[in-house]
């Protein structure tokens, strides 16, 4: 048997752990990016292409950076600079169709020193992690220029 000292031990760093993997890669419903937008209290960002940006519109206050930018990954890391000041503490929303592109942005952005990069997993579509933007009902715009 294992003295329960040692299981408690165990159980503390189990927690720990968690808690740190969710706190490293954090997850925003939609509804709560909708609402930090509109308080000014974050940047939505959303990585689609333009054809996708054209055909379902863009989430409201949206920054439209495509992740297949013409000068590979540094392009996209200096256009999301630009658009937050050049500030790697500034909250970042990533939105994209399903949530999966935005996990692979999130990661790669964190290792570049981001460090409030937060996942609208259940995208403008939906996914397993919620109805999504556009079901919600949440407001859109039309794609401008940059379609």
């Amino acid at each position: 048997m294992i003295p329960t000292c040692l299981r408690r031990l165990a159980l503390t760093l189990m927690l720990a752990v968690t808690s740190w993997a969710a706190q490293a890669n954090p997850d925003m419903t939609a509804a709560d990016a909708a609402a930090a937008v509109a308080a000014g209290k974050i940047t939505l960002i959303d990585i689609r292409t333009p054809p996708e940006w054209k055909e379902t519109g863009v989430a409201k206050g949206a920054r439209l950076i495509n992740m297949l930018h013409p000068q590979g990954a540094p392009g996209f890391t200096n256009a999301l600079l630009e658009q937050v000041k050049g500030d790697r503490n500034a909250p970042i929303a990533l939105i994209c169709r399903t949530g999966n592109r935005t996990t692979q942005v999130q990661r790669y952005l964190q290792s570049q020193g981001f460090t409030r990069v937060y996942n609208v997993k259940e995208g403008m579509a939906g996914s397993g992690a919620g109805p999504g933007w556009l079901k919600r009902g949440l407001p859109v715009e039309t794609c401008g220029t940059q379609c």
